[in-house]
């Protein structure tokens, strides 16, 4: 692991709940864990419906960002829901989440979007950018998600001009500034 200054208490290592892998232990990773257990334990996916920590990657402006996606629901081969993390107000990480969930699958637009703090929840819809449910038992269980997914409309979202602005979304909103005002170093980046 490389040696880098963080704003992120690290409490060491944890396992991650879906793939077993050792991880980073900080107090939002533990958040992120106690949303993947709930998705499994109350919601009813199984861990491989999930996918953790998927990535897009930007530079624009010599800003290198790479955007995470705390997990990407699957159902019935398709990704149809992303769920991003963040402490504090999810109404400002709603148009980020959106931003992601209609460029991380090539072939298309991500129809669902959740933004949450770890107490409440926002479930959006891609296309038009409004909150459709609003709170953390509103997210779609595992059953629910199989009937959705035959009425979601996973359009193509490919229109570069399009695809290009919602990556320069990504990159302003999810840059991370350490304690000192810079951006973070990050290893082996052009622009780190």
């Amino acid at each position: 692991m490389a040696d880098i200054p963080s704003h992120h208490y690290i409490y060491g290592t944890c396992t991650d709940f879906i793939t077993g892998e050792t991880i980073v232990d900080t107090d939002d990773e533990r958040s992120r864990q106690e949303l993947a257990r709930f998705l499994v334990e109350d919601k009813g996916y199984a861990k491989s419906d999930l996918e953790p920590r998927l990535k897009i990657e930007t530079l624009y402006n010599k800003q290198f960002v790479a955007s995470t996606i705390d997990i990407t629901a699957r159902q019935a081969g398709k990704r149809f829901m992303i769920l991003r993390y963040g402490p504090g107000s999810i109404v400002t990480r709603e148009r980020s989440a959106i931003a992601a969930a209609r460029v991380l699958e090539p072939a298309y637009r991500i129809p669902l979007a959740v933004v949450t703090n770890g107490r409440d929840a926002e479930i959006l819809d891609t296309d038009t950018g409004k909150v459709i449910r609003q709170g953390l038992d509103r997210i779609p269980d595992k059953k629910e998600a199989e009937n959705m997914v035959k009425s979601l409309r996973f359009e193509p979202f490919d229109d570069e001009t399009k695809k290009d602005r919602e990556r320069r979304i990504l990159n302003a909103y999810d840059i991370e500034v350490c304690c000192a005002g810079g951006p973070c170093a990050l290893p082996d980046a052009p622009e780190g």
